[in-house]
């Protein structure tokens, strides 16, 4: 045994340093769901700012530092307050923040957000099926993003006013009518929060083909970034 530690100890050193690299400083995270539509897709897999708002000791949620205020609008990674599973979702409301949605539409410190609609097309939902999908640009102040809406399909679309608590956010996914996002998992405590969201790495149609989408390599996630 002692031998074989001898022998692999530069790839032993290698593989704790890239543990505490992931877990600490920087990782990537494939989308496996549609909640992210039309901005992220199945298979895209995004390069994660780990040190974008927390020091944190590696493989806990134990924060050490904080290192910057995640904005709106911004895309994050975040363990679920529910189960601990890592999700994907844009922040739309901060501490302090008075939200709700009505009919689908945000309301942010009294301010209605704004909705241009871009497209409608038919979105897949699984084993070949597709619905009508309806695509805006949403703009809530100076922040704006393409979102999607399903109308035929079931979803919360209305929430009543609620004030957002200290180190606490509310999370929702592009595609609004298919994201298990703070309407139903609760708002997101900053300590759950893994990094921000900085690009596409790589693609592949895992939905279709497995080919590479070549024109998605690199694509940046900024906030007004489609």
């Amino acid at each position: 045994m002692k031998s074989w530690l001898h022998l692999n100890k530069g790839f032993l050193v290698f593989l704790v340093l890239f543990g505490v690299f992931r877990t600490a400083i920087a990782d990537w995270n494939p989308i496996p769901s549609g909640s992210m539509r039309p901005g992220l897709l199945e298979g895209d897999v995004v390069f994660i700012n780990r040190l974008a708002f927390n020091v944190k000791v590696p493989l806990t949620d134990v924060v050490l530092a904080h290192t910057g205020e995640p904005q709106r609008g911004d895309v994050v990674t975040f363990s679920s307050p529910t189960d601990g599973t890592r999700l994907i979702k844009r922040v739309m409301a901060l501490p302090g923040d008075v939200v709700e949605m009505r009919d689908e539409k945000l309301i942010i410190n009294g301010q209605p957000a704004t909705y241009t609609e871009v497209e409608q097309v038919m979105e897949p939902i699984g084993k070949g099926n597709f619905t009508p999908a309806r695509r805006y640009d949403e703009t809530v102040g100076a922040r704006h993003q393409r979102i999607q809406l399903l109308p035929q399909v079931a979803a919360r679309r209305d929430f009543a006013p609620v004030t957002i608590p200290p180190d606490q956010y509310l999370m929702l996914g592009d595609n609004r009518d298919n994201s298990a996002d703070s309407r139903y998992i609760g708002l997101v405590p900053r300590n759950l929060l893994i990094g921000r969201a900085v690009r596409v790495l790589v693609s592949a149609d895992i939905e279709g083909n497995w080919m590479p989408r070549g024109e998605r390599f690199g694509k940046p996630l900024g906030i007004n970034a489609q």
